[in-house]
């Protein structure tokens, strides 16, 4: 397992503990020089979705995976977490539907790094 992979999805598996809806994950190897993957996630309110970001941030940590650069924590309508090779993308379901990150990126595919125990 790459190294990019194995980030995904410990971020996932944060996400599902902390409630995240409609979690995807898009592999853009193929189609962007930007990422390997982009995580997409919902979440209900922005005490969750600012929840989702600390707690991401703190396992990463915990596995030596720093930070390179956050956006939108204060506002928290949409949250990106870049760690290079993935970046994460939380939102309200405002944005999410706005936005449609999805459609933008829908050459990726959508890839399944849910955790499996």
């Amino acid at each position: 397992m790459e190294a990019s992979e194995k980030l995904a999805g410990i971020a996932v598996k944060v996400l599902e503990d902390k409630k995240g809806e409609d979690i995807r994950v898009l592999d853009i190897r193929e189609i962007s020089t930007l990422a390997d993957y982009f995580i997409l996630v919902s979440g209900k309110n922005r005490n969750q979705l600012q929840a989702m970001a600390d707690e991401v941030e703190e396992k990463l940590g915990k596995e030596n995976i720093p930070i390179k650069h956050i956006e939108g924590y204060d506002e928290a309508g949409w949250i990106l977490m870049d760690y290079g090779d993935v970046v994460i993308h939380l939102f309200d379901q405002e944005n999410r539907e706005f936005y449609q990150l999805e459609k933008i990126w829908g050459d990726a595919k959508t890839v399944d790094l849910m955790p499996t125990d």
